[in-house]
């Protein structure tokens, strides 16, 4: 009987640790900065990123900046518009002209935003 109540008394015990342990631990999240953006900008730019990279990065949300959001639904709808499935595995860029010169020209406006905003932080 001793041993049947010692053998209850640990699972209970390795079971309610391990509730505990799943009831505080948090699920990890990814947090979009504009440095994320604009790196993978200019790898698009200079045609050396995946499809599957630059979907992981534009496709994820951004919850905590509506600026960034924004540019990352910019960013998704040039893909949308200007990009084809399969063209950087054909050994073409990820955008066609059009797409690569809005991309640029949104790239350029971010890194001053946030050249602006470091500024800003600095004073």
């Amino acid at each position: 009987m001793a041993l049947f109540l010692t053998v209850l008394a640990v699972c209970l015990l390795i079971i309610g640790g391990m509730i505990a342990i799943l009831m505080t631990a948090r699920t990890p999240r990814y947090r979009t900065e504009p440095e994320h953006l604009l790196e993978l900008f200019d790898q698009a730019l200079e045609s050396r990123v995946s499809e599957t990279e630059w979907n992981a990065v534009v496709g994820y949300p951004i919850r905590h900046d509506d600026y960034l959001e924004g540019v990352r639904r910019r960013a998704q709808r040039l893909m949308d518009e200007h990009g084809r499935h399969g063209r950087v595995a054909r050994g073409k860029p990820l955008l066609d002209d059009e797409g690569h010169a809005d991309l640029s020209a949104l790239r350029d406006h971010l890194a001053a935003r946030t050249a602006l905003r470091h500024g800003e932080e600095r004073e």
